[in-house]
């Protein structure tokens, strides 16, 4: 799954968001089915979104995920029925917890790709991690068929392990193991979660530049205006870049002449220095920006 900065929630029942939020400037827009919906709402949200993105099909737009309802419910099935597409890049699952319950989405995922003559596997998954449960069953999760990566949602598993989302050593494991896992599987890095704090860009950006440094990617948000934030928390500064051009290429140089390590005025380079250099200019790249 390509790297993705931002991934913009639009509640499915709302016809004006929905139709506003894919010229917000997120990198992905998530329409949701699932928590932003109440229960007497789920089908005419089913029937809106389908319908955004039978629109949304013909004009292009930023890659869009639906966020169905959990593997539980009663609604899933309808939703993937609803929504399943050419246009749709993903759905997030919520509250995973149980490899079967992934298998399950991934059978009626298939099903409905050969129906609409999509390839098998066109539509990803990323799966949310939001309890103790899910994190026990983190690694089988992991090994889901078509699994693009985890986000993480920390409301939900502060409320379920009965933890302060204050307090960053609650979620420090949690954190930590989504990283690793995602990581061990070669899966995509995980996507932080949301930030409800509103009125607050400097914590905001302060928060998605600890998740980056924990190996997070990609920032899930809840209004246009934490999108530019959560861009510039992601995009190195000049100084970065200048430092990462310089590993790089005095790497290069030492391997020209046959040589696999060197030191620079930069200290020791070797080569987990410059696959970190390397990541960071791509995530330079990333951002369209001139290069400095």
């Amino acid at each position: 799954m390509k790297p993705l900065r931002s991934y913009l929630y639009a509640p499915g029942s709302e016809s004006e968001l929905v139709r506003k939020v894919f010229h917000a400037g997120a990198d992905a827009v998530i329409l949701d089915l699932e928590d932003a919906v109440p229960e007497s709402e789920k089908a005419r949200a089913r029937a809106l979104v389908a319908k955004r993105l039978r629109e949304v099909e013909k004009e292009g737009s930023a890659p869009v995920f639906v966020r169905i309802n959990h593997l539980g419910s009663a609604h899933w099935r309808d939703d993937i029925a609803a929504v399943a597409g050419a246009s749709l890049a993903g759905v997030r699952v919520p509250k995973a917890e149980s490899l079967a319950d992934m298998c399950r989405l991934n059978d009626a995922l298939s099903d409905r790709e050969r129906i609409l003559g999509l390839g098998i596997g066109s539509i990803a998954v990323v799966a949310t991690l939001e309890s103790a449960r899910g994190l026990v069953a983190l690694e089988s999760l992991a090994s889901a068929p078509r699994l693009a990566g985890f986000a993480f949602g920390a409301a939900d598993y502060c409320a379920d392990i009965a933890a302060d989302p204050a307090e960053e050593p609650a979620l420090l494991f949690a954190l930590s193991r989504l990283v690793a896992v995602s990581r061990s599987r070669r899966l995509a890095p995980p996507i932080a979660s949301v930030f409800i704090r509103l009125d607050d860009d400097a914590a905001l950006r302060s928060d998605t530049e600890r998740h980056k440094r924990l190996g997070f990617f990609g920032r899930s948000a809840i209004h246009p205006r934490q999108v530019p934030v959560i861009h510039a928390a992601f995009r190195p500064t000049p100084g970065e870049v200048s430092e990462a051009e310089g590993i790089v290429e005095a790497f290069e140089r030492a391997g020209g002449a046959g040589r696999a390590a060197v030191h620079s005025g930069r200290g020791f380079v070797d080569l987990a220095v410059v696959r970190r250099a390397r990541a960071l200019l791509a995530l330079r790249d990333l951002s369209g920006e001139d290069r400095p």
